[in-house]
């Protein structure tokens, strides 16, 4: 039977993460038609029955996990990087090889897959970091799994007084998703990491082949607008 991990601790809002999946799988749906529609509704299907137990069991705030609802929160995260990951690839091959009657569609399904990509990348930091939402937030610093990415709020304990009131040292902060997420887009718009820094061998891996992705993509759909406008 699996565990259930709960402590009187309230842990982090569901909300944000939740939207943002829905976000995520609409985008993906409404891509053009040219886009494998069976694929793509198929993992829309997978990723909304992956949701739904999830969220029953923490409708609210993420303050109880078992191993099967761990398990499918990694497997939703991962179903979404690696649809779009899919994505990215067709549209790639589109951008070089389409005319220029499929331009202004094709620049739509960029930002589409851009947006999925930042969103898809940051659950999945969420996830993987220090044992996930429920660990982060519910379990003392003393017992966490080692750390994937290093945020400013982890070393700003010593600093002005204004600054350090929000440190985790003195606060009790940890990350939560709008911290990964805004990670994940700046990520996929600078090609590195900003305040937040990756620490360990997978969170640098995944780091690279988001920036990677962002990189082709964003200089593919600039020489597309470049030929439309010529």
């Amino acid at each position: 039977m699996a565990k259930l991990v709960e402590t009187q601790v309230r842990g982090e809002h569901r909300w944000p993460a939740f939207v943002a999946v829905l976000v995520a799988l609409t985008l993906y749906a409404l891509l053009p038609s040219s886009f494998l529609p069976a694929v793509r509704f198929s993992v829309v299907g997978i990723g909304l029955l992956l949701l739904i137990p999830v969220f029953v069991l923490n409708p609210l705030r993420m303050s109880k996990q078992t191993t099967w609802s761990r398990a499918l929160s990694i497997a939703l995260a991962s179903l979404l990087v690696a649809a779009n990951g899919v994505a990215l690839i067709q549209l790639v091959m589109q951008l070089v090889t389409g005319d220029k009657d499929d331009g202004l569609t094709l620049v739509l399904a960029a930002v589409q897959v851009w947006t999925t990509q930042v969103i898809g990348f940051g659950l999945l930091f969420w996830e993987l970091d220090r044992g996930g939402p429920v660990v982060r937030s519910m379990s003392p610093r003393s017992e966490l799994p080692e750390a994937d990415f290093r945020f400013p709020q982890d070393e700003n304990g010593d600093t002005v007084k204004e600054v350090a009131a929000g440190s985790s040292q003195k606060s009790g902060w940890t990350a939560n998703y709008l911290d990964y997420f805004y990670f994940s887009a700046t990520n996929s718009m600078a090609f590195s990491a900003a305040d937040a820094m990756p620490l360990t061998h997978r969170a640098k891996i995944l780091s690279v082949i988001e920036a990677f992705g962002a990189y082709v993509l964003l200089a593919l759909v600039i020489a597309r607008a470049v030929s439309l406008l010529g």
